[in-house]
C-alpha cells in the first residue's frame, strides 16, 4: 500500500503541488490521508447499474456502481463517505451528485436511500439541488422522461465555512417612475402599503403608526441604494407567507403581534435556488460509457464553501472535471480515479487548463 509521501500527498498539502491524481481504489488511498485535511468534497460515484465502468481490471474488489444488488451499493458507498468525513476539515462540505435507476421497471430512489443512510451516519444535509439537465432522451413509452439528478449538500456540523456573498446573483436595477418616484427593481414603490394601512380596520393605531414609520424607512433604505425590491405583508390584506400558524412560522408570529412585516431585497443579491439549469457536459466526454461531470455544475459549490486556495477532493475524479474547476478558481485539487487509462486522459485534459492561466500554474 502506498505511503503518504509516496503518492506525494505531502507536496500538496505543503503547498508544492496544485493538483494531483491518484491512481487505485479510493477507500484504501483514503486511508492514508491526514484527518481533518480536506476543505471540501465534490464527487459523482457511478450509478447502480448504470453503465459499464472502465477500470484497469486487477482490483480486488467489486467496483463501486457493479454490486449485484443496491444494498450492498449503498453500503459500499457509506464505508467510503465515512473515510471522507474523517478526513474533511470540521467546517467543510461535501457535495455529492447521484442519478436514480429502474429495475424491474420499479424507480429505485437510490439518491434518497443514499442520502437517508449518511443522515443515519450522522450527516447534515443542507440542500437537496434539482439539476435540471434540459436534454435527453429514453426509450420507455410508459413513463415521463427523466432529465434531472439530484446534488446533496452534506456537512459535518451545524456551522461550517459558506461564503454566500461570492455566489449571490446580482439583482435588478432600481428605476424611478414617470413622475420621479423611486420605485423597486419589480415596479414597487409602496404607495399601495400606504394605503392600506391608512384605511385597515384590522391594525390598532398604534400598529399603523409603527407600520407607516416601517415602510418609510424601507423606501428610505432603497433611496440610499441599500436594498432594490421589499414586500410588505399588513394583517388583513396579505396572506402570511408560508403558513399562518405561529407555531411554526416565525412571520405569522410577526403578523400576529405586530400587524405587519417587510421582506427585503438587499442590493448585493440573493443566492441561488435549488433547481439548477445546466445542461451536460459533451466536450471531455471520453467514451459512450462515461458520464461527465460539467464545470458549470461546480462553480458554485467551490466558490461557496471551500476558501482560495483550499484543498478539493474528488474521490471519484473520471476525466478531471473536478480538478479543472478547482484550478480555475483558485482552489488546490485530488483526483482518486480507479481507471489510470481515465487519470491520463485527466492529466491531459489539465494542460489546457493550465496553460489559459500560466501566471498561476506554470508547466514544469
Amino acid at each position: 500500500m502506498n505511503n503518504i509521501r509516496n503518492i506525494k500527498l505531502d507536496h500538496l498539502f505543503n503547498g508544492n503541488e496544485d493538483y494531483l491524481f491518484v491512481t487505485g481504489d479510493c477507500l484504501e488511498i483514503l486511508k492514508n490521508f491526514p484527518d481533518e485535511s480536506i476543505d471540501c468534497v465534490i464527487t459523482s460515484p457511478p450509478y447502480w447499474k448504470q453503465r459499464q465502468y472502465h477500470h484497469d481490471g486487477n482490483q480486488s474488489v467489486v467496483p463501486i456502481g457493479d454490486e449485484n444488488c443496491y444494498q450492498d451499493y449503498i453500503k459500499n458507498l457509506i464505508t467510503i463517505f465515512s473515510q471522507l468525513k474523517r478526513i474533511l476539515k470540521k467546517e467543510g462540505s461535501f457535495w455529492l451528485n447521484l442519478g436514480d435507476k429502474y429495475h424491474n421497471k420499479n424507480l429505485m430512489g437510490i439518491p434518497w436511500r443514499v442520502a437517508i443512510a449518511m443522515q443515519d451516519d450522522d450527516w447534515i444535509l443542507r440542500n437537496d439541488i434539482i439539476w435540471d439537465q434540459m436534454k435527453g432522451t429514453q426509450s420507455a413509452k410508459d413513463r415521463l422522461r427523466d432529465i434531472y439528478e439530484h446534488i446533496f449538500h452534506f456537512v459535518k456540523q451545524k456551522t461550517y465555512y459558506y461564503a454566500h456573498n461570492e455566489i449571490r446573483i446580482a439583482p435588478p436595477t432600481r428605476a424611478k417612475n414617470k413622475n420621479g418616484t423611486m420605485i423597486s427593481a419589480t415596479g414597487v414603490s409602496g404607495k399601495k402599503y400606504f394605503e392600506q394601512i391608512k384605511r385597515s380596520t384590522t391594525l390598532t393605531e398604534s400598529e399603523k403608526k409603527n407600520a407607516l414609520q416601517a415602510l418609510e424607512e424601507t423606501i428610505e433604505e432603497m433611496k440610499r441604494g441599500e436594498i432594490v425590491d421589499f414586500r410588505m405583508t399588513i394583517r388583513g390584506c396579505q396572506r402570511t407567507f408560508h403558513s399562518d400558524n405561529n407555531k411554526v412560522s416565525g412571520r405569522a408570529k410577526e403578523l400576529e403581534t405586530k400587524g405587519f412585516y417587510i421582506l427585503k431585497m438587499h442590493s448585493n443579491g440573493y443566492l441561488p435556488s435549488d433547481i439548477w439549469r445546466i445542461v451536460p457536459e459533451d466536450k471531455w466526454r471520453k467514451d459512450s460509457h462515461y458520464a461527465v461531470f460539467p464545470e458549470e455544475l461546480l462553480i458554485n459549490p467551490i466558490r461557496a464553501t471551500c476558501p482560495v486556495n483550499g484543498i478539493i477532493l474528488d474521490p471519484f475524479s473520471g476525466t478531471g472535471s473536478t480538478v479543472s474547476a478547482a484550478l480555475n478558481l483558485g482552489r488546490k485539487a485530488i483526483g482518486i480515479e480507479i481507471s489510470s487509462d481515465y487519470n491520463e486522459f485527466a492529466k491531459e485534459r489539465l494542460k489546457e487548463t493550465i496553460q489559459k492561466m500560466p501566471s498561476l500554474f506554470p508547466l514544469t
